[in-house]
């Protein structure tokens, strides 16, 4: 125990005994928090100081993927504890002065070049990388497996509910514009209409696409918001070698029917940027947000996804090729993504998977539950009439659809 007379304060060092804290008043901190056998007996000790206005810090270097330590970490990410992250790793003391205050401390002469062989033997003698990831990286270990598991994929889908599939004819591009056009309209009149018209017009709807121009899928997934604020996917789309142009034309026809809309995510990674931009100036910025998928967003948002799996609060279209698209989702130093290496056009010509797939269908589930925590909203106004314009003129550049999607 360190007394300070002067403020009448005190820093007092305990074990891990969870009952060493009963009783007391003050700040919290657990260090090594992954490595204590009752963590969790400790914490409630802990937080019952919380009442008081007191404040608990967990700090801890990691301690495999399964640790109650890191578990929290993901419920914070999720959105289910309102803990305040802070990751540190060995560069980033490192870059802060770690390496130089070492120097200093011991009289030793600092310099880039000893900073940098310090540093590259530290992990070099790690037992092994993974282990050394841990350690200095904040990269838990044992990660990577399945981060959906089987169970909770089969329990959030629904048989009966379509997946419909569309695929470019044969010379697709050789075909007239007007050819293209309708014939796209056509299967979005005979296809996709029936399915929006039997939208609840009552409550709020969600959007979100994966892109693909060629080899790969584009998914587009309407969702409904129930009044539990669950999710309901009644159907999904996907495209395989559509031109931007006639994607376009089926994303707005889809979007300018969802009741209530209150948000879209799109992946605008690469080439998807055109449409995802398209569809911003249309709808707004406040309605669509355009997704560049890095590492940085997947740790924000896969963790909310995995909790709409495990707490049963999303439902989809019962489909194996989907099934296995959710199944791709890995933790990948200690990020959860989507392992896009795994669906091989080899498997494919085997008869192993609907041609090739490259997870497809897991991004636009992740691009759905972005959008479903969107607040956006539609627009409507009424404009003053033009006494200069002929009421016979009719200026609409898309004459054959009152909607604008043609």
């Amino acid at each position: 125990m360190i007394r300070f007379p002067n403020t009448g304060k005190k820093i007092q060092a305990l074990s891990s005994r969870p009952s060493n804290l009963r009783g007391l008043q003050g700040d919290v901190t657990i260090d090594e928090a992954s490595f204590h056998v009752e963590l969790d007996e400790l914490f409630k000790a802990a937080q019952a100081l919380t009442m008081w206005g007191a404040k608990v810090r967990i700090i801890s270097t990691h301690n495999g993927v399964g640790n109650l330590f890191n578990q929290w970490i993901q419920d914070a990410r999720a959105g289910k504890k309102d803990y305040s992250i802070h990751s540190i790793s060995l560069d980033d003391a490192i870059e802060q002065g770690l390496y130089k205050r070492i120097c200093y401390v011991s009289g030793q002469e600092w310099s880039k070049e000893k900073e940098q062989k310090w540093r590259d033997e530290l992990y070099k003698n790690a037992p092994t990388k993974e282990m050394a990831e841990e350690e200095y990286g904040c990269i838990p270990r044992a990660s990577g497996g399945q981060y959906l598991t089987r169970p909770v994929r089969e329990r959030a889908m629904v048989a009966g509910r379509p997946v419909v599939r569309y695929t470019a004819p044969d010379g697709f591009l050789l075909w007239t514009e007007d050819q293209r056009r309708n014939e796209i309209r056509d299967f979005c009149e005979k296809e996709l209409k029936p399915l929006l018209d039997k939208l609840n017009p009552d409550r709020y709807h969600a959007f979100g696409e994966d892109f693909a121009r060629k080899g790969d899928l584009t998914v587009l997934m309407p969702g409904e918001i129930t009044p539990l604020m669950d999710l309901d996917v009644p159907f999904n789309i996907e495209l395989r070698d559509i031109p931007y142009e006639c994607q376009k034309i089926i994303v707005y026809f889809i979007l300018d029917r969802l009741p209530r809309l209150r948000g879209a995510a799109f992946d605008a990674t690469g080439n998807g940027g055109y449409l995802a931009e398209v569809a911003m100036l249309k709808y707004g910025v406040q309605m669509v947000d355009c997704i560049h998928l890095s590492e940085s967003w997947y740790r924000e948002w896969m963790p909310k996804v995995k909790d709409a799996f495990d707490e049963g609060t999303i439902k989809l279209p019962k489909d194996q090729n989907q099934f296995d698209d959710l199944g791709h989702i890995h933790v990948i130093n200690g990020v959860p993504k989507i392992d896009k290496g795994r669906t091989t056009e080899k498997d494919a010509k085997a008869g192993k998977v609907d041609k090739k797939r490259h997870g497809d269908a897991a991004v636009a589930v992740a691009m759905l539950v972005r959008a479903s925590k969107m607040e956006g909203g539609v627009i409507e106004f009424t404009p003053l009439p033009d006494k200069n314009r002929d009421e016979d003129d009719d200026d609409n550049d898309f004459p054959n659809d009152e909607k604008g999607a043609w």
